[in-house]
């Protein structure tokens, strides 16, 4: 009785953090569909920063009042960058939330971008601990002297991995 009991509540737990997983991801995707409308919306009007600006403070305006701070000016900017960042839908990692998502896109470099990405993955980082690696500066104290596309090669290649 003792394993069934064992077992049960392993199917719950697992079936629990799938789910939470789940609607993270979904969240994930509902920012990133955000980031395409509005971008779609600023290529399709006036091409200027300023037009953006006021598109998403217009939309924000309209939105956050009824949907909370989750769709602020803020939120929708990084909704944008996440877009721009992450034009594929499909190379998104579902086991990434929204939080780590924007940690990530706050990274300019785009190689150390790619090589926390690739770390979190590899080495299933909360957005915490994400958090943490990225302002103790590790992709500077491991790789500031390596040429960073050399870096890349190496873990898409899984040869870093």
């Amino acid at each position: 009785m003792k394993d069934l009991v064992s077992e049960i509540r392993s199917i719950i737990e697992t079936s629990r953090s799938n789910a939470v997983r789940s609607v993270d991801f979904c969240r994930v995707q509902m920012y990133w569909q955000i980031g395409r409308r509005i971008v779609e919306e600023e290529q399709g009007g006036q091409a200027r920063a300023e037009y953006g600006k006021s598109l998403i403070k217009n939309l924000a305006q309209e939105i956050e009042p009824e949907y909370g701070s989750g769709f602020s000016y803020r939120q929708l900017n990084f909704a944008r960058q996440f877009f721009l960042e992450y034009p594929k839908v499909n190379a998104l990692r579902s086991q990434f939330n929204w939080t780590q998502y924007r940690a990530l896109i706050q990274i300019p470099d785009k190689y150390k971008r790619e090589y926390y990405e690739l770390e979190a993955a590899s080495n299933c980082w909360t957005a915490r601990q994400m958090q943490r690696q990225i302002n103790s500066m590790l992709y500077e104290s491991n790789h500031g002297t390596v040429n960073p596309p050399a870096i890349h090669s190496l873990y898409y290649t899984g040869i870093l991995n």
